[in-house]
């Protein structure tokens, strides 16, 4: 079962920490993005395989959008 991991703010991707085919946790921080000077890491969520990750550093992301895939384990 895939699980999207989706954008709760409008913010630059500052870093992005993880890529496709790593194995994550529910505490890896996939991705920090910054909004108003403040740092902000989003979180894997649930534990499995990141099948897709679809931001890259410099992008904006709105709330809602799709920042990673992962296949639960």
């Amino acid at each position: 079962m895939s699980h999207i991991v989706v954008a709760e703010l409008v913010a630059n991707v500052q870093k992005v920490t993880a890529k496709a085919g790593d194995t994550v946790g529910p505490e890896d921080t996939l991705v920090i993005l910054e909004s108003m000077k403040m740092e902000i890491p989003v979180l894997a969520e649930v534990a499995g395989t990141i099948t897709e990750l679809k931001v890259s550093e410099g992008e904006v992301v709105r709330d809602g959008d799709p920042i990673a895939v992962i296949e639960e384990k």
